[in-house]
């Protein structure tokens, strides 16, 4: 059987196990920077795969993550922290994982394997016109595989993010984001190296395409909820810099808008 790159060994690390910890440091760390290595080589895939997105968001859909194991918990931290950051309401990005919310940090390796379940997982959450974004390193995962083959032909445009070429959840999306990171520091262990890649095109694919549907205005966060003092302490420091006022003004104005930046804005202009 031939091995995917990902699960070859990595010859720079044959005697991991002997070295000093600085040099294992200074290798993890030069092996890293393939991670963006990798990702600078995906751009035209990610590039179509965040107007994609955009356009589902112009129409209302939702953007949803499916993945086993890393690349599962890699979707779901994403698609956490979108409400935060820009204001939208929930389900709009959603995120499934193999075997459901308790693998978020129990591992059960062998849920990636059944393809009927994923499947089933998405029909649960997807409807026409959505895109589905499935996430596996290995790019076989058959949990992954039968999720985007169900997503397409319920009408959803597909998006397949790994880190190895000619797999099967290429296959099944109608945009191909392949990450060739090669062999991990620790063999097979796709955490590190193609967890990293997969991370960055996962805030690409989000940050971009809220962006490009008004969520950000120049680079703030203007649908940003203040739901702690930090959060409520920036809130006032973009409204000081939209409107060039001092923060002492922006926090009054605030007041008078439920605390909502863009609403303070657009009153002001």
């Amino acid at each position: 059987m031939k091995l995917n790159e990902t699960e070859k060994r990595n010859p720079r690390s044959m005697n991991f196990d002997k070295m000093s910890t600085r040099e294992m440091i200074e290798l993890m760390n030069d092996e890293n920077r393939r991670s963006v290595e990798a990702v600078e080589r995906a751009l035209d895939s990610v590039e179509k795969a965040v107007d994609a997105i955009a356009e589902a968001f112009g129409r209302g859909n939702s953007l949803i993550y499916i993945g086993a194991g890393t690349s599962g918990r890699l979707g779901i931290q994403d698609a956490a922290e979108c409400g935060p950051t820009f204001g939208v309401p929930e389900g709009t990005v959603k995120a499934i994982i193999a075997g459901g919310r308790e693998r978020v940090f129990t591992p059960a390796e062998n849920a990636e394997d059944v393809e009927e379940n994923g499947r089933a997982d998405i029909l649960k959450e997807c409807r026409p016109g959505d895109v589905v974004v499935g996430i596996s390193a290995a790019g076989g995962a058959r949990y992954v595989v039968g999720a985007l083959n169900a997503a397409k032909k319920n009408g959803c445009f597909t998006v397949a993010l790994t880190n190895n070429t000619g797999t099967a959840i290429e296959k099944e999306a109608d945009v191909a984001i392949v990450c060739e990171t090669g062999p991990e520091v620790i063999t097979g262990s796709t955490r590190l190296k193609a967890g990293n890649s997969q991370k960055f095109v996962l805030n690409m694919l989000t940050t971009c395409a809220m962006a490009k549907t008004g969520k950000v205005c120049e680079n703030l966060m203007i649908n940003l909820k203040p739901s702690n003092d930090k959060l409520r302490a920036r809130v006032i420091r973009i409204t000081s810099d939209l409107l060039g006022i001092t923060q002492e003004e922006a926090e009054e104005k605030l007041k008078k808008h439920s605390f909502s930046i863009r609403e303070t804005v657009d009153a002001e202009k």
